[in-house]
């Protein structure tokens, strides 16, 4: 057994479970060439929630984030995470749109892209990996992991050698839940293991208390790669801490090979942001508990606190319990999706709906109906017939990749934004977030012509004609 590499995602992952991705760039850039110098497998340091948060809440350019950061990690890989046919929106986009992300993605210094999708279709990740693997970068195809009757290891070691025959360059298990138990992860790393000849690598959250564990038998089973986050943005709804688990691994066959004491220095740095953030209300230590609730009801902590809000709003909190009860049957009946972003929210909607109608199904969501028809890709589990013609009235489901249905949109998107463009990326930031993007192209223009009009200020007054 070689040593186990530790991927660092106190850069994204951490903060974006953590503090709703809100740490900005400033924050970042003086502490990456000391992570650069620790010796990572790579720093996960854009995609997932960064993106439309930079645009959205920080008023920054994610493009310039990548820059800045690459500019200062120069022996790291950068690592990204990427909604497969999504992007990093909430919808499917064309092929071109793919292709032209990947690309300036890689351009502007990523190496490992990890694709997935929320219902492990294949079909919803095939061009993404492609679009990766033809740019050079590293493409990390994944298996969300989740718990139903339906799955099983049988069912991930399938999904583990399609992902393969796509040319990956390594597999990731994404659980987004910390429904993984350490047993559970032993066997599946292991049947991995022995069935795909590319590196696996595990991502945990350590929201059910489990992780530290969960690595360790994943680690005993071979795990090639784990995922950790420096203390001071580690444990709770983030992933398992870096600096016990390599303490724990030295001196085994498994040593990281990392310095305790760089890792200390670095975490040194996020603990001063650590109490900024707790001072101010933006970390909220109820992040940083364990929620137990997510192995007796397989739900994830995010969800069962969004179906509280919902119940709240409707004034129907004693619904709780029935509303939970409802969840697994939602699920079962939609083909047993994973429950992450966005298969999450349409569950939870729809099994409130369910309970606070008094009648299964009267009220259908416009998503769940969507899943149903095939919008979303190919649910896990095939759908009954008989609950899908009651859902659909008469509608055709989709039986073809859902991407195939949307026409080439590069080109238009580029034209209705011919007025904002200053880098070509600016294209791509409209295409996924077009208000956010919008507002923030607006400002950088406003900032651009302002400092313009000091610097003419500035030369009318010390060079007079």
């Amino acid at each position: 057994m070689s040593k186990v590499r530790i991927t660092e995602t106190v850069l994204r992952d951490a903060h974006q479970s953590l503090i709703a991705t809100r740490m900005p760039t400033e924050q970042m850039l003086p502490i990456v060439e000391q992570l650069d110098n620790i010796g990572y497998n790579a720093l996960e340091a854009w995609g997932g929630a960064t993106f439309d948060a930079s645009l959205r809440f920080l008023n920054e350019d994610p493009w310039e984030r990548l820059r800045k950061i690459k500019s200062k990690a120069k022996k790291t890989p950068l690592q990204m995470l990427f909604r497969g046919q999504n992007i990093l929106g909430y919808k499917h986009y064309a092929d071109d749109v793919v292709d032209y992300f990947v690309q300036k993605a890689v351009a502007n210094g990523i190496d490992i892209i990890r694709i997935f999708d929320a219902l492990n279709d294949p079909r919803n990740i095939e061009r993404a990996m492609k679009a990766c693997i033809k740019e050079g970068g590293h493409a990390q195809g994944c298996i969300c992991y989740t718990t139903s009757p339906y799955h099983n290891i049988d069912i991930f070691v399938k999904d583990a050698k399609t992902i393969e025959s796509m040319g990956a360059s390594s597999i990731c298990i994404k659980d987004m839940a910390g429904l993984l138990v350490p047993y559970d992860a032993y066997n599946l790393v292991k049947a991995l293991k022995e069935s795909v000849n590319i590196p696996i690598e595990l991502h945990t959250h350590y929201t059910s208390g489990c992780g530290s564990m969960t690595y360790l038998k994943a680690i005993e089973a071979g795990v090639d790669i784990i995922d950790c986050a420096l203390s001071p943005l580690a444990l709770g709804t983030s992933q398992p801490a870096t600096e016990p688990i390599v303490a724990t691994l030295q001196g085994t066959e498994y040593d990281t090979g990392l310095d305790l004491e760089a890792l200390n220095d670095a975490a040194n740095y996020f603990k001063g942001l650590r109490e900024e953030y707790l001072a101010s209300g933006l970390l909220d230590p109820k992040m940083l508990g364990v929620d137990a609730k997510a192995l007796i009801y397989q739900v994830p902590g995010g969800m069962l606190s969004n179906l509280l809000s919902q119940l709240k709003q409707a004034n129907a909190v004693d619904k709780y319990d029935e509303v939970l009860k409802e969840v697994p049957r939602v699920r079962a009946d939609l083909g047993y999706p994973p429950l992450v972003t966005p298969t999450s929210q349409i569950v939870g909607s729809q099994a409130v709906l369910n309970v606070l109608s008094g009648e299964r199904y009267k009220m259908v969501t416009k998503e769940a109906k969507g899943v149903v028809k095939g919008e979303y890709g190919r649910t896990p589990a095939p759908i009954d017939p008989e609950f899908a013609a009651k859902i659909l009235k008469g509608e055709e489901a989709i039986t073809c990749r859902p991407a195939d249905l949307i026409e080439p949109e590069l080109e238009s998107i580029r034209s209705e934004i011919k007025e904002y463009i200053e880098q070509d990326e600016d294209v791509l930031s409209y295409a996924l977030f077009p208000q956010p993007a919008t507002n923030f192209f607006k400002k950088r223009q406003e900032k651009k012509y302002k400092f313009d009009a000091q610097n003419a200020d500035f030369n009318d007054k010390t060079h007079p004609v």
